[in-house]
């Protein structure tokens, strides 16, 4: 079984911009709150990826590779209106971090996410970490999508 413990934090000032983001293309096939289902497209590439229910920051995760011409043709079953957001991954302090910066129903959105080895596992916040937000269920991707941040 896959299990995927994140983080989750808004992104505050600049200073983190300093390397390139790659744009992701993501729909979701469900959003129930038992699972989503989610394509996504990066580069060239496909997956689709089956998450469960989030117990604090955890949370079943399980992901597939699939083509590239597949996931593009699935994301016209998705739900509306598509994710569509550049993702930039920061190292600091020997830790990845992931900003995604929103785009289009989700324009000005800018999200901080850090995976971890366990819930209690000790990191550094970067300067531009704002608050934690990993529970507050708006800042789900799946949610963006029926509650899209522009209409906050």
């Amino acid at each position: 079984m896959g299990k995927e413990i994140e983080r989750k934090f808004l992104v505050i000032g600049e200073e983190w911009r300093s390397v390139t983001g790659t744009r992701y293309r993501q729909g979701y096939l469900s959003t129930v709150k038992e699972r989503t289902v989610r394509v996504r497209t990066v580069n060239e590439k496909g997956t689709l990826t089956i998450k469960g229910v989030s117990q604090g920051a955890t949370r079943q995760e399980f992901e597939y590779e699939i083509p590239f011409d597949e996931a593009t043709q699935l994301l016209d079953l998705c739900e509306k209106p598509l994710i569509e957001k550049n993702r930039y991954k920061i190292e600091h302090n020997e830790m990845l971090w992931v900003v995604d910066e929103f785009f289009g129903e989700n324009q000005g959105l800018l999200v901080a996410e850090i995976e971890l080895e366990s819930e209690d596992q000790a990191f550094s916040r970067p300067e531009w970490v704002g608050d934690e937000v990993t529970e507050d269920a708006r800042y789900f991707n799946a949610n963006l999508i029926s509650h899209p941040y522009t209409k906050w």
